[in-house]
């Protein structure tokens, strides 16, 4: 697509979207972010900026995913639209649809607008986690994009079920739609790299939470790892390449347990050596731990997995040359204390 495209990305104030908006408009693109206030809109521009980007051709609109006034006008005129708004929780809710209805109905506002308005693409966030776990796979099961979650497993966490079913209601309306924006799926793992402020992404609290001595053991369970500039190449890639409609493009490369992040964290910086887990808890003593203390109920359905997974169609198909896990890791923390963080 021609510089001076006009994409419009969803949720802008989170991470991964202000990585993908400054990818944008180095490129020489227009961006009109989504955000359920103005009240972010100077923070993401000052993100933008430390990231390298001119925020000259950057605008806002307001839009909640809860809600379907605002979206018209948010997706209107736009040749491309990146979809990276989705609730993420530390903790578990009580009621599963406080995430899921907002991932689903949210995905599903923004499809309709934007089918209206003749968009032509839609890039989804989606996630490794509507990978990983589907039934009836054997051990040693190597993961890739042909994988999909099943959202009526009884151990999976809302949040991870959320990510399934929304990426389900977009494949199905795009093939059940006519006139529907085409619809490519990035999926990304357990994302690492830098942090820009100090409005955090779930995965760079765990640092933070690390960095108080909340846990002086981990659980023994372990993510595929991606780092957050590639996430935002996967989209920008994924918005302007000809013919890889309809598919999806797990991003990740290598993978480390939460005690191996808290080893990191502690090379990193010792003098938070003392606080970062020293042991990994028995599974039992998580399932028994995560009764009381709910955020460790979205861990619950990793304890006793490592997952194989294949990187190569994202490498092939997208072009990219992925970040090591531990190199995305060391980036992350070494951002939180340039940020002074932790």
């Amino acid at each position: 697509m021609a510089s001076g495209t006009q994409v419009v990305v969803t949720g802008a104030s989170g991470l991964i979207a202000k990585y993908t908006i400054a990818e944008f408009l180095r490129r020489g693109h227009d961006v009109r972010g989504t955000l359920r206030s103005l009240a972010k809109a100077d923070a993401v521009r000052s993100a933008v900026s430390l990231l390298g980007a001119d925020p000259g051709n950057l605008s806002f609109a307001v839009a909640d995913l809860s809600n379907d006034a605002g979206w018209d006008e948010a997706i209107g005129g736009a040749a491309v639209v990146v979809h990276t708004a989705s609730p993420f929780p530390v903790e578990q809710p009580r009621d599963p649809q406080e995430v899921i209805a907002p991932a689903r109905d949210g995905t599903l506002r923004i499809l309709r607008a934007a089918t209206k308005a003749g968009v032509a693409r839609v890039v989804m966030t989606s996630s490794a986690v509507a990978i990983f776990y589907p039934t009836g796979r054997p051990k040693g099961h190597v993961y890739s994009e042909e994988d999909f979650t099943d959202e009526t497993r009884s151990d999976l966490t809302p949040y991870f079920k959320s990510k399934a079913i929304a990426e389900t209601a977009a494949w199905d309306f795009t093939e059940s739609t006519p006139g529907a924006p085409q619809l490519v799926v990035i999926n990304p793992g357990f994302v690492q790299g830098p942090a820009v402020d100090a409005d955090l992404s779930t995965s760079h609290e765990l640092y933070r939470i690390m960095a108080k001595g909340t846990y002086p053991a981990a659980p023994s369970i372990s993510f595929p790892v991606t780092d957050v500039r590639d996430v935002a190449a996967a989209h920008v890639e994924a918005a302007f390449r000809p013919g890889i409609e309809g598919n999806r493009y797990l991003v990740g490369e290598g993978q480390l347990s939460l005690f191996a992040l808290g080893r990191i964290l502690a090379r990193e910086l010792p003098d938070l050596a003392s606080k970062v887990p020293k042991f990994e808890l028995p599974d039992f003593a998580v399932r028994i731990a995560a009764v009381f203390d709910r955020k460790l109920q979205t861990v619950l359905p990793e304890l006793g997995e490592t997952k194989r997974y294949t990187n190569s169609k994202v490498k092939a198909g997208l072009g990219l040359t992925l970040h090591g896990a531990d190199e995305a890791a060391t980036a992350a923390v070494r951002s939180l204390r340039d940020l002074r963080l932790i």
